[in-house]
Parts: C-alpha cells; sequence; structure tokens
C-alpha cells in the first residue's frame, strides 16, 4: 500500500485548517503539529507496519500523520483530547482519502484516561503518534500497560525524552522512563526529526522512538514501579542506603540486596529491569 489513494497535507493546506477551525495551538496541549509530507512517510516507513496492523494514533491534530496511516493499515483509532480537531478529523479524511475514511476511528478523550474498552473494534496492535511533548512518558507506559495486544510503535517525543527511554542501565541518561519502558519492550532512536518540519516551530529538538513488545520479568508491576520510583529517587546513593526506607532498615535493604545477587553498594543506574524485578521478589 502508498499514500497514493491518500492526499497529504502540506503547510498551506495545515494552515488552512487551521485557519478554518480558528485553531491557536497551545503549549498547554502540547500541539505543534507537522507539515512535511515527507516526514510522515518516513514515520510510516519506519513504523514498519503490515497491512493488517491496527494503529492507535495519540493526537492526531489536524490529521497530517493520520493522512499517511491510513494507506498501510486495515484500521486507525485516532485518539484526540481537542473536541474542535477530533470532530474536524473524520472531514478530512473524507475530503483527502475518500477511499479509505471507513478505516479511520476517532475517540475524543485524554490518551491517559483511555482503557481498552474506549476503542471500538479491533485491538491496537501498533502505536504510532506525534505525541505531545508534556505528556509523551506517560502516554507511551499506560497505553503499553492497558493494550496488550499492542505489539509494536513508533513515536516522535522531544529528542532528550527518546534518549531517556531508549537508555540502557549504566549509561548517563538511564533513569525510571528507560527502566519502566524495559519492562515492556526493547526500544531504540530512530532518527530525529526537524525542527522546520512544524508549525508553530517548537523551541526543541525532536527525535523517533522505536519500540517492540517483549515478555515482563516475573513479579509484580506495580511493586517493582515502586521499587524504580524509590530507586532513582535516591540515585546518588548506594541502594543500601537509598532503599532503606523501602526495605524497612539498611541491613534490610542489604539482605534484600544481596537476595537478589546485587552488590549493596551498586546505584540504581546501574540496574536492569530484571534486577528490579528479582529484588522486588526478594523483599516480598
Amino acid at each position: 500500500m502508498n499514500d497514493a489513494q491518500s492526499r497529504l497535507l502540506g503547510p498551506a493546506e495545515v494552515r488552512a485548517l487551521a485557519a478554518e477551525l480558528d485553531l491557536r495551538p497551545t503549549k498547554r496541549l502540547g500541539q505543534n503539529f507537522v507539515h512535511d509530507p515527507n516526514t510522515v512517510r518516513r514515520i510510516v516507513k519506519a513504523a514498519e507496519l503490515e497491512p493488517d496492523d491496527v494503529v492507535v494514533e495519540v493526537g492526531p491534530g489536524l490529521g497530517s500523520l493520520t493522512l499517511a496511516l491510513l494507506p498501510a493499515v486495515r484500521a486507525v483509532h485516532a485518539v484526540e483530547i481537542d473536541p474542535v480537531l477530533a470532530g474536524r478529523l473524520p472531514a478530512t479524511a473524507a475530503d483527502r482519502a475518500p477511499a479509505l475514511a471507513d478505516r479511520l476511528t476517532v475517540t475524543a478523550a485524554d490518551a491517559l484516561g483511555v482503557r481498552a474498552a474506549d476503542l471500538p473494534g479491533p485491538a491496537p496492535t501498533a502505536l504510532v503518534a506525534n505525541l505531545p511533548y508534556n505528556v509523551g512518558v506517560p502516554v507511551v507506559l499506560h497505553l503499553l500497560a492497558e493494550l496488550p495486544q499492542l505489539r509494536r510503535g513508533l513515536v516522535m517525543v522531544q529528542s532528550e525524552v527518546a534518549e531517556r527511554l531508549a537508555a540502557t542501565p549504566g549509561s548517563r541518561t538511564y533513569g525510571v522512563p528507560s527502566a519502566k519502558l524495559a519492562w515492556f519492550a526493547a526500544a531504540r532512536r530512530a532518527g530525529p526529526v526537524p525542527r522546520a518540519v512544524f508549525w508553530p516551530v517548537p523551541n526543541v529538538d525532536s527525535g523517533l522512538l522505536a519500540f517492540d513488545r517483549r515478555d515482563p520479568p516475573p513479579g509484580d508491576r506495580v511493586a517493582v514501579f515502586r521499587l524504580i520510583d524509590t530507586a532513582f529517587a535516591q540515585r546518588r546513593k548506594a541502594l543500601r542506603s537509598g532503599l532503606a526506607g523501602w526495605a524497612g532498615s539498611p541491613a534490610a535493604a542489604e539482605t534484600a540486596l544481596r537476595g537478589a545477587g546485587i552488590d549493596p553498594m551498586a546505584r540504581a543506574e546501574t540496574l536492569s529491569i530484571e534486577d528490579f524485578a528479582r529484588l522486588a521478589t526478594a523483599k516480598a
């Protein structure tokens, strides 16, 4: 399939739609709209989608990426928090991709509150989105937790967020987001996105993050995530000291750490998600 069946939005079309809707992009909603057809084509290609995939797209905005997705997959669930944009998107699809418009379902909602039952039809298998910068990490983690059939994804986020999410243990940028995403998936950087492809132009760099779901380590996710939060809250401390409150005392923390095969003098950024899962189980 290709985007020949869908007329993509360029700068003039994006501005015309915005004018029609009297739209003034807001920082509160993290609204920066892609107006470059080559960029959305690149995103769809990098997502490595199959014709039978069902995509969930968060923050479709004016529909730039949506129109590029429709020819490539079986269906697109678009989740849009702005009711004006959500109301206009079906008409945009009908106008610019009339033969494909029935593949689109739009849900006017905050993606952070979306449940699987809120998305009608077949369950999403992939997440492809230009995510609002202010909620990129929690949206990815929420959807992976809520949509178990979500197998892979490609999201555009702030460049430093992509770096943190793809970081591995021991690296400078490894932290809470990296460890929690690793529970669900293996992530990697998938390239930069220039500022000039957005309207309005953001004052930060953007990047693509790709991920593929994998089986989580044994253990209770809620308990493991609580441990990750605690460990990184005092990341400069050795774990024996930093986890004293979590375990009940420094000695109890050392016992749990040794039981999990972890050096009590290690620091949080050296632990893999498997280490955190073993440690949570060791204390339990």
